[in-house]
């Protein structure tokens, strides 16, 4: 689950992380109400998305007036924000974000996420601030520095400074480091985070550090310990299909072909989406329908699949170790006349009930594909789309 910067921040604020002072605005009035409540004389208008690279993409302005606020707002609010992150048809801005100006005189970029390697959680810190951390990785990968935090100690005081002193933070900076980085360490920890991202970290002309922009990411296993972050979820940022799968605990990521795919496993659905690529077409989804699908799950997976306009085919691949060919075969058979099922259905199943499953799909009277293999499947699929 992600959320957006100004809820981050006052997530780090908790955490006694330094942020700058900012009031949230979802109409042009509202952000002009902020300005004049923080005061200025500069201030900064941010476009609110669950995405990086804003600044880039035209989403992040300064203003040195009201009247520039006001302009700047209507400009941003409403607009379709294209970003290396968005894709190509970017995402609307619902929510601007109205902040005081800052004093810039060095960015550097920092964050926490856990390592799974080392299984540790993992610092990551960097002199060149203000970038995409990929490009710097992948271009001045001396100019990324790492610290595996053993969850037992937490990060050290040796640790942060290790981080502070590899950045090339200047030594009057470098207290206040330490102190910045262990806070953010406790916030990624007490709140169950996955990512949590401050680029830039600014310091400022007086040497005091301060985080200008967040990114969180937060485990989705862990958010049951988390009711007041689950409030901060907005749903207009997530994929309408997407949040439609999760009410029936349905794993769903929309993709860009013609072919829907609906699989138990996540490791099967993978390999699925592999082989229909193999044979020469594009999976139109991720969906694994887990270990406990029932025959109403099937059939919410279905229709889900078929609100794509793009899907033209339905590939099925089921392995039945604890779940049943047969309990899948009823959710198929019904999901077809629940949807009146139109476009071509390729069925494969193995292991537990493999049999009866496959005879109830012959005896349905239904026009489905039954295969044996995962090779037979894909190529059904692929022959049935091709025009």
């Amino acid at each position: 689950m992600k959320i957006h910067e100004y809820q981050g921040k006052e997530i780090l604020r908790q955490f006694g992380v330094p942020v700058p002072r900012g009031i949230p605005a979802f109409t042009v009035q509202e952000a002009v109400e902020a300005a004049q409540k923080l005061g200025g004389p500069v201030w900064v208008v941010k476009a609110q998305i669950h995405a990086g690279g804003r600044g880039k993409g035209g989403g992040v302005k300064v203003a040195k007036s009201i009247e520039d606020v006001k302009r700047l707002a209507g400009d941003i609010l409403g607009m379709q924000l294209k970003t290396h992150q968005t894709g190509p048809e970017g995402q609307k801005v619902r929510r601007l974000y109205i902040e005081d100006g800052a004093d810039i005189q060095k960015e550097y970029y920092v964050s926490v996420v856990t390592d799974r390697e080392s299984q540790k959680v993992a610092f990551i810190a960097s002199s060149e601030g203000g970038m995409d951390i990929e490009e710097v990785a992948h271009s001045h990968p001396e100019k990324i520095i790492k610290v595996f935090v053993d969850p037992l100690l937490g990060l050290t005081v040796p640790q942060a400074t290790e981080l502070a002193n590899g950045i090339g933070l200047p030594s009057d900076s470098t207290a206040q480091a330490v102190d910045v980085f262990q806070k953010l360490y406790q916030c990624y920890m007490s709140t169950d985070a996955s990512l949590v991202e401050i680029n830039p970290l600014n310091r400022d002309g007086k040497g005091r550090i301060i985080a200008l922009d967040s990114k969180f990411n937060f485990d989705a296993n862990a958010l049951f310990r988390h009711p007041e972050i689950v409030a901060l979820r907005d749903l207009d940022e997530e994929d309408p299909a997407e949040v439609e799968a999760s009410k029936f605990d349905l794993a769903y990521i929309s993709l860009d072909g013609n072919i829907g795919c609906l699989v138990n496993g996540a490791g099967l659905a993978m390999a699925t989406m592999d082989t229909i690529k193999l044979f020469g077409a594009e999976p139109a989804n991720f969906l694994d329908v887990g270990g406990g699908a029932t025959p109403e799950k099937v059939t919410e997976a279905f229709k889900i699949m078929l609100k794509n306009p793009k899907v033209e085919a339905i590939l099925v691949n089921i392995f039945g170790g604890i779940m049943r060919c047969d309990t899948i075969a009823t959710g198929i058979i019904s999901a077809c006349k629940a949807v009146n099922l139109s476009v071509p259905l390729v069925v494969r199943m193995k292991g537990t009930n493999e049999d009866l499953g496959k005879k109830m799909l012959a005896d349905s009277g239904l026009p489905i594909v039954s295969v044996d293999t995962m090779a037979e499947a894909a190529q059904a699929a692929v022959k049935a789309v091709a025009k």
